[in-house]
């Protein structure tokens, strides 16, 4: 099983932000869209997993504390190497304390953290690797993009991540509160 831990969209948000998809799309643009249900800022990707890690992340996870977390939602962006086009999240202190918390609950679990910056972000659709010139245009049609409403984390989830021909597609496996 794949895993990942993150943080959960409020529904007006995703709504907000899938009317702004709306007005970016074009067709046979080329890109793959993520659907509003798979939207979310990870914390941290743990990759695949065996039984028993699973079990151990739920019970490490559910160790975790920290105050709810403000989220504050930046510009449109696009991680050029990777062909993704994104919304930026702040990289906030509380924010960052809630990636380590989860960090270091995992690596209990035998999964070792990335070793680059945190840079949290919502990930709205990828570029096949023929159509990723598109992206560069998406970014310039965004410049006006509405400014999108923060929002308080209360809560952070572990997903699995069921890889199909559509795109993966993410289960809820765990959820765990954030004390507000």
């Amino acid at each position: 099983m794949r895993l990942f831990v993150g943080i959960p969209l409020p529904d007006k948000l995703s709504a907000e932000i899938a009317h702004l998809c709306a007005r970016l799309r074009r067709a046979n643009d080329g890109l793959r869209w993520t659907a509003p249900e798979s939207w979310h800022i990870t914390l941290q990707f743990l990759g695949n997993a065996t039984e028993s890690q699973f079990e151990s992340v739920m019970k490490q996870l559910a160790g975790v504390r920290s105050q709810a977390v403000p989220i504050r939602l930046g510009n449109l962006g696009v991680f050029e190497r990777a062909g993704v086009f994104l919304v930026k999240a702040e990289v906030s202190p509380e924010l960052v304390a809630l990636e380590r918390k989860v960090v270091e609950a995992t690596s209990h679990c035998g999964f070792i953290p990335e070793n680059r910056p945190y840079q949290p972000h919502i990930t709205l659709a990828r570029a096949k690797a023929d159509a990723r010139r598109q992206l560069a245009g998406l970014k310039a049609g965004a410049q006006s993009a509405p400014h999108l409403p923060p929002f308080t984390a209360d809560e952070f989830l572990l997903y699995e991540s069921h890889l199909g021909p559509g795109g993966s597609k993410y289960e809820v496996r765990g959820r765990y509160g954030l004390a507000s």
